[in-house]
């Protein structure tokens, strides 16, 4: 029972894979292929080379991805923790100059 709620499961699917360099953004987004989501706690794989674009430039490139499925007891976890780990990655300063 217990190895049913942690077990994960693999899902390759097709995806596009965008990357912007330029002076409005600095993003890379990851669309799979027929209506394909995921949800928390899932891990994505992207296989292929590193993608590097120039200054100035938006790359589109086909690839294949991996997909690990939470279980069901991971996807609950990640849910009720999720927000506190976000809050790790913002910084915040109301002062008129930083420091490090």
């Amino acid at each position: 029972m217990i190895e049913r709620l942690l077990k994960k499961r693999a899902e390759d699917v097709c995806c596009t894979v965008e990357v912007s360099n330029t002076f409005d953004s600095l993003h890379a987004h990851v669309r799979f292929d027929g209506g394909v989501t995921v949800q928390p706690g899932d891990e994505v794989l992207v296989h292929g080379a590193p993608v590097e674009v120039p200054y100035g430039e938006t790359a589109y490139l086909r690839r294949h991805a991996t997909i690990r499925r939470a279980g069901p007891l991971e996807r609950l976890w990640t849910r009720a923790t999720g927000d506190f780990e976000f809050m790790e990655l913002c910084e915040f300063s109301f002062s008129e100059r930083a420091s490090l």
